[in-house]
């Protein structure tokens, strides 16, 4: 029993690190994919809109597949077809296969996002501890990689699907070969959940306002990070480069250490700390004097903003334990809701008024989260020791018994 969970943590923690190492290699690659297909700067918009939103129709399909189909099984299958995906954004010639590439890692990624993390939320249950910040920093591992598997692409002027070759050839036979030890946990029965089986919205909208403010200042520095050390603060082109890089390993080590927090002080606890952290960050960049002290508040950043989604979705297998799947698919939604609002709200806001300025508003969204903490403690301890019972009925019928 122990070995079964084991195997399906450790597969699930891969899954997630592909899926960092894969967006990573589509998103730092832009620029080249639009030279590549000679996207103009006015229809480059429509192009990154397009992915996040198909994305969220992904998501909702989801939700109503798996009541018919196990998560363990839509993860399995939505991976490879993610990174076929990918490699067809870099082999495609004409800009009608771009838009097919991108359309089908759209839908793929939306259902890849909700399956892996209801598969997280649901071995979690069953562990009976907090584990779900272990698989977020895997993610970030694999951002780390792929986005340095695409600094060395383009610092060797490589063809788009020459850098992404290699990788779909390691990772979509090695993600196949994992997926055998998927682990479906066991859901809590009808009966213990909020609202009698069914996701009440309302008492989910809490979580959803900080998904979609913790995506919206993700967005801010995945976005606006090289430009604001550069035009606001006067970096070097290749010093502005270094924030992103800097936030996502910090984003690393606070996801690699976050569980242990939440084990000890509660989730609650963590993510006020975090959005503290966060919004400290955002105030630090938005007053920094120099580019060396802007880093040091992306750096904040990092540390802050990591334990917010992770705990999100915990928190939404807490609050709807026998319709987990139903509620992560759905807050899954406002992943996409604030990827799309964070970057052109941030440009508005910089260009009709300062970036500078512009850096406030995630400030104050994230300060929001703190208003909303005690979501994340919505179930009562009934167990002992503040960690649902694990349930091990059905613990070894992992994804080969579908």
């Amino acid at each position: 029993m122990t070995d079964v969970l084991r195997r399906g943590r450790a597969s699930l923690a891969f899954s997630f690190f592909a899926q960092g190492a894969t967006f990573a290699l589509l998103v730092t690659r832009i620029p080249a994919i639009q030279d590549r297909y000679g996207v103009s700067d006015a229809l480059l918009p429509v192009f990154l809109a397009a992915v996040p939103i198909l994305a969220g129709v992904g998501s909702v399909t989801t939700e109503r597949l798996v009541k018919r189909v196990r998560p363990s099984r839509l993860l399995r299958w939505s991976q490879p077809v993610v990174l076929l995906a990918l490699l067809g954004v870099g082999a495609g010639g004409v800009m009608g296969e771009l838009g097919l590439a991108l359309a089908a890692f759209g839908l793929a990624v939306g259902a890849l996002d909700a399956s892996m993390n209801m598969l997280g939320v649901s071995l979690q249950r069953t562990y009976g501890r907090s584990i779900m910040l272990s698989f977020h920093a895997a993610y970030s591992l694999g951002g780390i990689v792929g986005a340095s598997l695409a600094w060395a692409g383009a610092h060797w002027h490589l063809a788009l699907w020459v850098s992404y070759l290699p990788v779909v050839a390691v990772l979509l036979p090695a993600t196949l070969v994992g997926s055998r030890w998927y682990v479906d946990g066991d859901p809590a029965p009808v009966g213990e959940e909020q609202g009698g089986g069914t996701v009440v919205f309302k008492l989910l909208l809490p979580l959803c306002l900080v998904m979609t403010f913790a995506y919206i200042g993700d967005s801010t520095v995945s976005n606006w990070s090289a430009k604001y050390l550069k035009d606001v603060l006067g970096s070097s082109e290749q010093l502005a480069t270094v924030p992103y890089n800097v936030y996502m390993v910090t984003t690393l080590l606070g996801r690699a250490i976050g569980d242990f927090g939440v084990r000890r002080f509660g989730a609650a606890a963590v993510v006020r700390l975090g959005a503290l952290v966060a919004a400290g960050g955002f105030a630090v960049v938005s007053v920094a004097p120099d580019a060396w002290v802007g880093m040091l508040g992306f750096t904040l950043l990092g540390l802050g903003l990591c334990v917010l989604v992770p705990q999100t979705f915990a928190a939404a297998g807490r609050l709807f334990p026998g319709a987990s799947d139903a509620a992560i698919a759905r807050l899954n939604i406002f992943n996409y809701v604030g990827f799309l609002i964070g970057s052109p709200l941030v440009g508005a806001l910089g260009d009709a008024w300062s970036y500078r300025g512009a850096m406030l508003v995630p400030m104050v969204l994230v300060l929001v989260t703190m208003v909303h903490a005690r979501s994340f403690a919505a179930q009562p301890d009934r167990y002992g020791g503040g960690h649902e019972r694990p349930r091990t009925a059905d613990v070894g019928r992992g994804s080969n018994g579908l």
